[in-house]
C-alpha cells in the first residue's frame, strides 16, 4: 500500500508540523487563490455565456443597401475589430460596437476578425450576434490567423515562443500585439469591441487617444499603412516584453513609445509631433474608467448631446462594466447610446432580454 505524504499525516499524529511543511501548505493555498483570481480575470463570468445560449440564432434584418462583394484579404483603410479568444458568440456590446461603426461608415469595410471562426469556405457558426452583424452589407467576418498576421513583422518570433507557454494575460496581450500588426500591415482604424461609435472617423489619421493625464490608450488607433510609429511599437513590444504586468504591452507601451517618438518626458508637453497626434480624453474616453458606473445612470435626453459633444466614440470599459445589467428601455446613458447608434442591436435586446 502506498504511504501518505508526511505533511498530511502530521496533523493526525498530533505532532507539530515543521516550518517547511507549513510554508508549503500556505504557498499552495496562496497559489490556488491566485489561480482562481487570474482565471476569472482572463476568462470572465461564465453566466454571461449562459444568457446567450438561450437566445435564438437568427434576427430579422433592417432594410439596408445591397451588400458589396466580399474580399478574402483585408484591403487598406478598413475599420478593424478583433476577438483573440475562441469565442464566436458576440455579446450585445460587441454587436453594438460593430453596428455603430458600420452605420457611421457606410462607405468603409468593417472587418471583424475572430480567431474562433472556421477558415476557408466553411459556414459561420449559428449565433444571434453573427446573424445580426451579417445584416450589414459593409461588415465582413473573417477568421483571425495570428501566425499569418505576425509573419514578416518583429512579432513573429515572439508569437512562436509565447504560444507554447502559459501567461496570466495572454488574451489581452495577443490583442495588443494584433492591433499593432494590423495597423502596420494594412493601415486604417482599429477599435476595441466595447466602443460605441458616434461620428465618422475617416478624417482621423496617424492618431490615438489619451486616456488620462499620464497614459495613452490603444483601444482606438488610426494609422497609415507601414507607419514608422507602429513599427517602433512592435519593436518595443518585443524588446521590453513583460506579459506578467497588466497593460505593460498596451497603454504603457504606447505611452513610452510616444514619449520616445517626441523626445519628451511628459504627455502634457506634446500632443502632436513628427506626424502623430494624441487626441484629448473627450474624443474617446469622455468618462474615465474610475467612473464607469456613470454609463448605467439615468441621463436626460437633453444632457446627452452636451455630455458627448466633443466625442467621436465612447469607450464603455467592458473590463469593469461586464456583468452589469440595465434595462434596454431605460434612460440609462448606455441604453440611450444603444437606442441611438445601434438600433438593430437595441431592438434585439428589447426583444430577447
Amino acid at each position: 500500500m502506498s504511504r501518505a505524504p508526511d505533511c498530511l499525516l502530521w496533523p493526525l499524529r498530533g505532532i507539530p508540523r515543521p516550518r517547511s511543511c507549513t510554508l508549503f501548505i500556505i504557498s499552495f493555498k496562496f497559489m490556488f487563490l491566485v489561480s482562481i483570481m487570474i482565471y476569472w480575470h482572463v476568462v470572465g463570468e461564465p453566466r454571461r455565456q449562459g444568457q446567450f445560449s438561450n437566445l435564438p440564432v437568427d434576427v430579422p434584418c433592417p432594410r439596408l443597401v445591397p451588400p458589396t462583394p466580399p474580399s478574402s484579404t483585408p484591403p487598406q483603410g478598413n475599420i478593424f475589430f478583433l476577438e483573440t479568444s475562441d469565442r464566436t458568440n458576440p455579446n450585445f456590446l460587441f454587436m453594438c460596437s460593430v453596428e455603430s461603426a458600420a452605420r457611421a461608415h457606410p462607405e468603409s469595410r468593417v472587418m471583424v476578425l475572430m480567431k474562433g471562426l472556421p477558415g476557408g469556405n466553411a459556414s459561420l457558426p449559428r449565433h444571434l450576434g453573427l446573424s445580426l452583424l451579417g445584416c450589414f452589407p459593409n461588415v465582413q467576418m473573417l477568421r483571425l490567423d495570428l501566425e499569418e498576421l505576425f509573419r514578416d513583422t518583429p512579432l513573429a518570433t515572439w508569437y512562436t515562443a509565447v504560444r507554447r507557454r502559459w501567461e496570466p494575460y495572454l488574451l489581452p496581450v495577443l490583442s495588443d500585439a494584433s492591433r499593432l500588426a494590423l495597423m502596420w500591415k494594412f493601415g486604417g482604424i482599429y477599435l476595441d469591441t466595447d466602443f460605441i461609435v458616434l461620428k465618422n472617423l475617416r478624417n482621423l489619421t496617424n492618431m490615438l487617444g489619451i486616456q488620462s493625464r499620464y497614459v495613452l490608450n490603444g483601444a482606438f488607433l488610426a494609422f497609415e499603412r507601414h507607419h514608422e510609429f507602429m513599427a517602433l511599437c512592435m519593436r518595443d513590444f518585443v524588446a521590453h516584453y513583460n506579459g506578467w504586468v497588466w497593460g505593460h504591452q498596451g497603454p504603457q507601451l504606447l505611452t513610452r513609445v510616444f514619449k520616445k517618438w517626441c523626445a519628451t518626458r511628459s504627455l502634457g508637453d506634446s500632443h502632436a509631433c513628427r506626424g502623430v497626434t494624441i487626441l484629448p480624453c473627450e474624443a474617446f474616453y469622455p468618462i474615465p474608467w474610475q467612473n464607469w458606473k456613470k454609463y448605467f445612470e439615468d441621463v436626460s435626453p437633453e444632457e446627452l448631446p452636451q455630455l458627448l459633444n466633443a466625442t467621436y466614440a465612447v469607450h464603455v470599459w467592458n473590463k469593469k462594466s461586464q456583468g452589469t445589467r440595465f434595462k434596454a428601455t431605460s434612460r440609462a446613458l448606455l441604453a440611450q447610446l444603444h437606442a441611438r447608434y445601434c438600433p438593430t442591436t437595441h431592438a434585439a435586446m428589447k426583444m430577447y432580454l
